[in-house]
């Protein structure tokens, strides 16, 4: 698939040749040019929804897009690139193919023919004249080829990169293979809705489903507006093929910071007989001995971080295990609901472009003249209601991280496969957060479970993304290797932490200049900095300073419990729809109370 972008930034000098219009009609279907043709297409751009968007099939004369496909398979070699919001293989610069030595140009003659003809005043005033974009600019601009492998995806954005007016997509397939629907790839667009901000104004937010699916086809081209806060679309995953053939604030789920009645009381640090005797019910014994609480404090003293093994007692886990299983392939994914709490808000998390997933809130605290018989609750519902909520749990996160907490916000999620993610965003208050998040999901295949789940679970692995801490964990986001094969493919669901930004540390080009932007279409959603820009830490060859503090995969039965500091950023990669089951987990952030060494260390 190829993409071009009109109105992009700059990609250094270009020679491009100006051709005649002549010329330039003769590179494309016969009769594209015609009045009544433009008008067709120019009247369904009017009236397109969600915004406005068109398709022209057969764009190109099918001989010359022909050689194009094979000087490209034969002379272009493309790179791997993964981050929160895409994975593809990429091409470099196409746009300005003038900068290569006239070996390389005279094997590539169709290709700069396609790319004349493109950038031609022709075909400029044509798209020009069907989206009312206004003048088209043939200097600032960027293309390039992007190869989509089962797995590859592209989640959702508006485009908006400087003064871009319109994007495309020419879709360079087999041409003698039709393309199927069910193998992925579409355009797929997204409508909004208007919500108001807290302070009164009105702002367009992306749904979080998609209403217009537009499938790839040889030789169709597919375009539309961009338009600030409104052209938001994705590019659906690439299937692997068969053989032979609720209530939101627009920002996030409406999860609630509650105040936490069960605050450390430092005269009381060990737990109780009656804490033991309600945790030893649902946690890993080994957790509870002293000798293990006093070890973990340590640890995560030195580090701010643990990621804690067969966490959940084997009875419980093998009850819960069960039970998801029993779900995990349900035909209309949901959250199961207890209908023991009303009060726990649950939905979609949105807006898409920032992330998408199923989520509940935990009541919290439940009040404890409210504990239900557990006999009546499922083992899900015990976990979220119950467990994470629960006075004595809270208190043992104080005592293995040595940190007083001051209030909590409990959820669980669902990431759906062929769905939901979360995409990078960085913790903004002053204070650090203590975030703890139990995987619990039952599937296999997701990278690393079966060295998660042999781990002794006293034998805990300590190492995480604070200020605090400079250490990395065993992680799937190192550099990556060539495309593997169909039975191979990365499902994502890893949860990652990543520094943040550096002012004092641009990544610097080997050419003395800023680093290249990707042609994704993704837009530049944050600036390219060495330390803060998750889409170069998949593209990061041998460079081990990747930005990447701490990486969990989905796995089951295996905690992870990370000090955040102002700035480090997280996200949940975009589960494959060829992953074994859906990504399950339980959450929780906490306020956190630092003591007085703890503040003398950060002032230093």
């Amino acid at each position: 698939m190829g993409k071009r972008k009109s109105e992009a930034r700059a990609n250094g000098s270009s020679k491009k040749r100006a051709i005649s219009d002549t010329e330039a009609h003769a590179n494309f279907r016969a009769g594209l040019f015609d009045s009544k043709v433009l008008q067709q297409y120019t009247d369904y751009y009017a009236s397109s929804q969600p915004y406005k968007h068109a398709v022209i099939q057969n764009l190109v004369d099918d001989s010359l897009l022909r050689s194009v496909r094979n000087e490209i398979r034969e002379h272009i070699s493309f790179t791997p690139k993964e981050t929160d919001i895409y994975k593809i293989h990429q091409s470099g610069d196409l746009a300005n193919l003038d900068g290569l030595d006239d070996a390389a140009l005279r094997r590539l003659p169709s290709l700069l023919k396609l790319r004349d003809s493109l950038y031609s005043a022709a075909f400029r005033t044509y798209l020009s004249s069907v989206t009312g974009s206004g003048p088209l600019s043939g200097k600032k601009t960027d293309m390039a080829v992007n190869v989509y492998t089962p797995g590859c995806h592209l989640l959702c954005h508006d485009d908006v990169i400087g003064s871009r007016r319109v994007s495309w997509i020419l879709y360079l397939l087999d041409p003698d293979r039709p393309w199927k629907p069910e193998w992925g790839g579409a355009l797929r667009l997204f409508p909004t809705q208007n919500l108001k901000t807290p302070n009164g104004d009105l702002v367009k937010v992306p749904e979080p489903d998609v209403s217009v699916v537009i499938p790839p086809a040889w030789n169709q081209l597919s375009f539309f507006t961009v338009t600030p806060g409104e052209s938001f679309h994705d590019v659906e995953e690439v299937y692997r093929r068969e053989s032979g053939d609720t209530e939101e604030d627009g920002g996030r789920p409406n999860f609630q910071d509650l105040d936490w009645e069960g605050k450390t009381n430092e005269e009381d640090e060990a737990l109780s007989a009656d804490e033991l005797d309600f945790l030893i019910k649902y946690m890993n014994p080994n957790y509870l001995t002293p000798d293990t609480v006093e070890e973990l404090a340590g640890m995560f003293s030195d580090e701010s971080s643990l990621r804690l093994a067969e966490f959940l007692s084997e009875k419980f886990s093998a009850r819960l295990r069960e039970y998801l299983e029993s779900k995990d392939h349900e035909p209309n994914p949901s959250l199961p609901t207890n209908p023991f709490y009303k009060a726990s808000k649950a939905g979609v998390a949105r807006p898409p472009h920032k992330h998408r997933f199923l989520y509940r809130t935990a009541v919290n605290p439940v009040p404890k003249t409210e504990y239900p018989d557990t006999e009546k609750l499922t083992p899900y519902d015990d976990l979220v209601d119950i467990l994470f909520p629960h006075p004595a749990f809270t208190k043992w996160i104080s005592l293995v991280t040595g940190i007083t907490l001051t209030k909590s916000n409990i959820y669980a999620r669902r990431f759906r496969r062929g769905m939901d993610y979360t995409l990078a965003t960085a913790y903004e208050e002053e204070d650090p957060q203590l975030e703890v998040c139990l995987g619990i999901t039952p599937s296999k295949g997701w990278g690393d479970e079966e060295e998660a789940e042999d781990a002794p679970p006293a034998n805990a692995q300590s190492d995480g993304p604070s200020s605090r801490s400079k250490g990395k964990s065993k992680s799937p986001v190192s550099a990556p290797d060539p495309p593997k094969q169909e039975d191979e493919i990365e499902v994502g669901g890893y949860e990652t932490y990543m520094a943040g930004e550096d002012d004092d540390d641009n990544t610097i080009a080997d050419g003395g200049g800023p680093e290249p932007s990707t042609h994704t279409g993704a837009g530049q959603r944050r600036k390219a900095k060495s330390k803060a820009d998750p889409a170069i830490y998949k593209s990061a060859a041998d460079d081990e300073d990747d930005g990447v503090l701490f990486s969990q995969p989905a796995v089951w039965n295996n905690v992870s419990i990370v000090l955040r500091d102002r700035g480090i950023l997280r996200f949940t990669k975009y589960v494959s729809k060829s992953a074994k089951g859906d990504r399950w987990d339980v959450c929780a952030e906490y306020g956190v109370e630092l003591g007085d060494d703890e503040e003398d260390e950060d002032d230093g």
